[in-house]
């Protein structure tokens, strides 16, 4: 799956989200949601960038994907202590400010692991596949609908995520 291709998943997997906190009156979060998860679109590819490491190995798991959850949860905690410490954004991080009571750092959590497993599900799509469950086992899981560097299905993604996105925002502001 190429960049494009990532991108559309994203947006497939953020169309729901987006839909409840636009329908919750959060737009505020929806785009910080939505933005995160397109910056770290492409983030399980950092593999290519370090010697190694192999394409579609330890970055192209459920165990990367709770790293990078883990990072933001500390990042979220550390935002909490250090706005509280100051005194400043009261409300702003208080966990109720976040979604139905979410902490910060549970927020923090879900949205790094998300765009990583995102990701995951883009490149399940292609016959080479991912293994999910490294580095316990050695199964790689595919789909094998279409090859990664297939124009049609990358394209086609990104259409369908914009359009997935923007249907759940006009539905979400609808009611």
């Amino acid at each position: 799956m190429y960049r494009k291709g990532h991108y559309g998943v994203s947006l497939l997997v953020f169309a729901p989200i987006a839909f409840v906190l636009v329908a919750i009156k959060r737009v505020d979060l929806a785009l910080v949601i939505g933005g995160v998860m397109l910056w770290l679109a492409m983030l399980p590819d950092v593999d290519h960038a370090i010697p190694g490491i192999s394409h579609r190995g330890p970055t192209h798991s459920l165990c990367f994907a709770a790293v990078v959850g883990g990072v933001f949860a500390a990042a979220a905690l550390a935002l909490e202590a250090t706005a509280g410490s100051a005194g400043v954004g009261a409300g702003v991080f208080d966990p109720a400010a976040v979604a139905g009571g979410l902490s910060l750092a549970a927020f923090g959590f879900a949205l790094g692991a998300l765009s990583v497993i995102a990701h995951l599900a883009g490149d399940a799509l292609t016959p080479a596949g991912v293994n999910f469950l490294w580095p316990l086992s050695a199964r790689t899981y595919t789909l094998g609908v279409w090859r990664a560097d297939n124009t049609l299905a990358n394209y086609g993604l990104f259409a369908a995520g914009v359009f997935a996105t923007g249907a759940a925002v006009y539905l979400g502001a609808a009611l």
